[in-house]
This record gives C-alpha cells, structure tokens and sequence, in this order.
C-alpha cells in the first residue's frame, strides 16, 4: 500500500498541465505547474515545510515552541500544517490589504493572526515585520521563520520543484516563468535549472509596486518604487 504518514508528506510532486485554449494561437509547448494541489493550496507549503524542518534540525525550534511569522497568508497556511502536525503554536502576523476570507482559514487551522496597517513604512513599530520580530523576542520558546531571508525558502525549490520541473519535462524546457514574492522560488527553481542548461530563460513576474524590477536592472533597491496596494477583497 502507498500511504502517507501524515499530511505533510503529500506536499509536492505535483502536476503538469498542458494549456490548450489559451495557446492554441500558439506553437509552443506552454504548461502549468499546479501548486495548489499542495495540501495548503500552494507552492509555499514547500518551503514552509523546508524552513520548519531545518529549524528543528539545529535547534532554532524546539518541541512545544511557538512558530512567529509575517504573511500574506499562503506562508502561514503551509506552516499551519506542520505546527499541527508537529504540535507547535503558529503567530501569523498579516496586513489589511489581505482578505478577511484569508484571515478566518488560518484562525480555523489553530493560527493566531495579528493584523498590521499596509501603508507604514517597513521600519515602523507597527508594520508586520517589525510586529513579528517583536513577538519573536517576547515570545518565549518561540521561532521567527524571517521567509525573506531565511536561505531554506531557496533551498526548498532547488530541492524540490525545479527537480521536478526538469524530469517532468524530460530537459526539455526552455523557459521558467513565475510570479515573484519573496525571491525564493525563482532563485531555487532557477539555480538547478541553469545549472542543468544555461540557456533556460528564466521570467519573474511582479505587481505593480514590485522592487524586483528596477533592483534586477540597476542593482539599486529604491523605496520610492513601493507603493501600497490592495490584494484581495
């Protein structure tokens, strides 16, 4: 019998997905990578997984300790299923451009969520990354997973996605095309597929708002390119 332990070890080997209708004007091969057939209804549970594993492996989190975080949503939802799997407590530290919608799921799967004002500048006591750096310090026994900085995010998709990608594929992509958040999927899933061909295109996608552009072109992080803006309704 094939079984999985738990619900954890269903999170990745997901699908392709030929697209017909929308590239039938097309003579590319165009296919869809579904994420959400992850248990958590996206990529992030890969890295949310990678990130709690390696944190447990050098002991930056420890039994019974409380996980803290700043997401959108996707991060705590795919970290809500390892603390319940794991036994940990979950802080999800969110903004108001994000839906209420969003907000009740994580509250259902054991999360507290704290919600922060969008338009702060980041280095304000009352943005989402300085609130959950906050309870991190005040919180004893507690973990600050920092998704941004944090290299297992990376790690997770050289491991794991861009692997799957190339066999999926037979090798025979040409072009990666992903939307862009916190840098850690395009950079894990781009580093083995270049390193597997150096010709592959690699194509990130971002909002309007995004730094991503301007710091890829000039090497310049400019705050005057951030602007506020609303998610979901």
């Amino acid at each position: 019998m094939k079984i999985a332990n738990n619900i954890l070890e269903t999170i990745g080997n997901t699908p392709m997905v030929k697209l017909n209708a929308i590239t039938k004007e097309m003579e590319a091969t165009v296919l869809a990578k579904v994420e959400y057939f992850n248990p958590g209804s996206s990529v992030k549970d890969r890295m949310a997984l990678k990130m709690v594993e390696d944190a447990e492996a050098d002991g930056r989190l420890k039994p019974g300790g409380t996980i803290v975080e700043g997401t959108s949503g996707n991060t705590g939802m795919g970290l809500a299923l390892a603390a319940i799997v794991k036994g940990y407590k979950l802080i999800c530290v969110s903004t108001d451009k994000q839906s209420k919608e969003k907000f009740d799921i994580l509250r259902a799967v054991g999360a507290e969520v704290i919600v922060c004002p969008t338009a702060v500048e980041p280095d304000d006591p009352r943005s989402y990354y300085s609130v959950s750096r906050r309870l991190a310090e005040e919180t004893p026994n507690s973990w600050y997973v920092n998704q941004y900085d944090n290299l297992s995010n990376r790690i997770a998709h050289y491991e794991t996605t861009g692997p799957e990608i190339w066999e999926q594929t037979d090798g025979k992509i040409t072009h990666f095309v992903v939307g862009v958040g916190t840098g850690g999927t395009i950079s894990g899933v781009a580093k083995y597929l270049k390193e597997k061909n150096p010709a592959i295109k690699v194509w990130g996608i971002d909002t309007y708002g995004s730094v991503f552009k301007k710091y890829h072109e000039t090497g310049i992080f400019d705050e005057n390119e951030i602007y506020p803006y609303i998610t979901e309704e």
